[in-house]
C-alpha cells in the first residue's frame, strides 16, 4: 500500500515536472503564486550544480575523477591525447569550472530566449514555467559536453569571465541586502510605531550592536592578522579606507536631512553594509599572494596546511544562499529598487492556489496581465551567480597553465575592494539622491 502511494506521488510530481502549463500544486509544490514557483524551481538548478561543485571539490574526488577519459593524467588515457594535467592539484578545480561552465551557459541560453517576454500570453512563458523534466535533461547535457571540453586556454580565459562576473554580482548582492535592511527597518519601526511593544525597538537596537560589534571586531583582527609592521601596505590602505567610509555612510543616514527626505533610513541599514563591507575586505585579502600578509584562518589555528576552500569561502557560499532565496520570493515595496532590478511589487508567496476542473491545485497564473519580474533579467541574474560560485569555490585563484596549479592574484583583490567600494558609493547614492533630486520619487 504505502509503494502504491509513494508511486502516485512521484507519478503526480511527474507531471508538475514534464508540464507546460503553469505548475502543478500536486504535494510537491507550494501553495502559490505561478512566477514565484518558477524562480524558486529554477535557483534550485543552481543550488543543485552548486552542491555538485562542492561535492567534487572535496579531497578524495580526484579517484573518481580519473575515470574520465583524457582527464588528467594517471587516468583512462584518449589515443593521440597525453594527458598533462596533475590530478592531485587541480582536478577539484577543472571539475568546478566545467559545471559551472555548464550552469552559465545553461541561464544564458534561457536570459536570450527569454528577452522581451510581457506577459504569460507570450508562448515564451511557457517555456519558462514549464518543461521542467526537458530543461533538467538540457542541463545535464550542457554538463556532460562541458567535461570534454580541452584544457588549452579554457581555464585561464573561464578565469577572467568569472572575475568580471562576479564583480558585478556582488553589487547585486550589496543591493540586495540593501533591500532587505531597508525592508527589515521599515517593518520593525511601523509594528513599534503602531503597538504600544517597544519589543520591536529593543530588536532594531540590538541587531545594529550586533553589526557593528562585528564589523570593529573584524577590522581589529584585519590589524592584528592581515598587516604587518614593515609590509603589507596596501592591506592597510583597504582596511582603514573602508573603516572610514562605513562611518561616512552611517553619519550620513542620521542625518536631520536625510531622515526628512527618507523616514526610514537609519543606522540598521548602515550597520549591516558595513559588517557585508568588512566580509568583502576580508575576502579580498585573503586572495593576496603575499602569503605574509596573508594567513589562512585554518594556519592560524593549526599548522596545517592551506585547505581547497576555507572560512571565507563558507561565508561567501552562506551569502550566496541567503541572496539566491531572497531574489526569488521578494516583492519590494521600495519602486528604485524595483526598477533597478526589473521586479514589480507583487504577493511573495502570498498565493492560495486554484482548483482546475480536474480537481487538482494549480499555482495562481500572476501574469496574465504582465509579468512581475524580468524573465531575462532573473536569468541574467543567475548565470552571474553560476560564476560567483565557480570562484567561490575555487578561493578566486587564477589556473597557471605552465606550472599546472592554481595560484592566487591580486586582480581578484583589487576586483573585490572595487566592488565593496562600488557598493558603499551605491548606498550612499541612495540616501542623498532624493535631496540632490527632490522632484522625483525615491519612495
Amino acid at each position: 500500500m504505502g509503494a502504491c502511494l509513494a508511486l502516485c506521488s512521484l507519478a503526480s510530481c511527474a507531471s508538475c515536472l514534464c508540464g507546460s502549463a503553469p505548475c502543478l500544486l500536486c504535494g510537491c509544490c507550494p501553495s502559490s503564486n505561478n512566477s514565484t514557483i518558477t524562480r524558486l524551481i529554477f535557483s534550485f538548478f543552481l543550488l543543485l550544480g552548486t552542491l555538485v561543485s562542492v561535492i567534487m571539490i572535496l579531497p578524495g574526488m580526484e579517484t573518481q575523477l580519473r575515470k574520465i577519459p583524457g582527464f588528467c593524467q594517471g587516468g583512462t588515457a584518449i589515443p593521440g591525447i597525453e594527458n598533462k594535467v596533475n590530478c592531485d592539484v587541480i582536478v577539484g578545480y577543472k571539475s568546478v569550472y566545467r559545471m559551472c561552465f555548464a550552469m552559465t551557459c545553461f541561464f544564458f541560453l534561457f536570459s536570450a530566449i527569454m528577452i522581451r517576454v510581457r506577459s504569460s500570453k507570450d508562448p515564451r512563458a511557457a517555456i519558462q514555467n514549464g518543461f521542467w523534466f526537458f530543461k533538467f535533461l538540457i542541463l545535464i547535457g550542457i554538463t556532460v559536453g562541458a567535461f570534454f571540453i580541452p584544457d588549452g586556454t579554457f581555464h585561464t580565459v573561464w578565469f577572467y569571465f568569472g572575475v568580471v562576473g562576479s564583480f558585478v554580482f556582488i553589487i547585486i548582492q550589496l543591493i540586495l541586502l540593501i533591500d532587505f535592511a531597508h525592508s527589515w527597518n521599515k517593518v520593525w519601526v511601523e509594528n513599534a510605531e503602531n503597538s504600544d511593544n517597544k519589543c520591536w525597538f529593543a530588536g532594531l537596537l540590538s541587531f545594529t550592536f550586533l553589526h557593528y560589534a562585528l564589523a570593529i571586531t573584524a577590522v581589529v583582527l584585519f590589524y592584528i592578522y592581515y598587516t604587518q609592521p614593515d609590509d603589507c601596505t596596501e592591506h592597510k590602505v583597504f582596511i582603514s579606507l573602508n573603516l572610514i567610509f562605513c562611518i561616512i555612510v552611517s553619519v550620513v543616514s542620521i542625518l536631520p536631512k536625510i531622515q526628512e527626505a527618507q523616514p526610514y533610513s537609519g543606522l540598521l541599514q548602515a550597520s549591516l553594509i558595513s559588517l557585508y563591507t568588512m566580509y568583502v575586505t576580508w575576502s579580498a585579502m585573503t586572495n593576496n599572494p603575499n602569503r605574509k600578509c596573508n594567513p589562512s584562518l585554518l594556519s592560524l589555528v593549526t599548522a596545517g596546511p592551506v585547505q581547497w576552500w576555507d572560512a571565507q569561502g563558507i561565508v561567501g557560499l552562506v551569502i550566496f544562499l541567503f541572496c539566491t532565496l531572497y531574489a526569488s520570493i521578494r516583492s519590494s515595496s521600495n519602486a528604485q529598487v524595483n526598477k533597478l532590478m526589473q521586479t514589480e511589487e507583487g504577493g511573495g508567496l502570498g498565493g492560495e492556489g486554484v482548483v482546475g476542473q480536474d480537481g487538482m491545485l494549480r499555482a495562481v497564473d500572476n501574469e496574465e496581465e504582465g509579468v512581475t519580474y524580468s524573465y531575462s533579467f532573473f536569468h541574467f541574474h543567475l548565470c552571474l551567480a553560476s560564476l560567483y560560485i565557480m570562484m567561490t569555490l575555487t578561493n578566486w585563484y587564477q589556473p597557471d597553465t605552465t606550472t599546472q596549479a592554481m595560484q592566487s592574484s591580486m586582480p581578484a583583490v583589487w576586483v573585490k575592494m572595487s566592488s565593496s567600494w562600488l557598493g558603499l558609493g551605491l548606498y550612499l547614492w541612495t540616501l542623498i539622491a532624493p535631496l540632490i533630486f527632490p522632484d522625483r520619487d525615491f519612495n
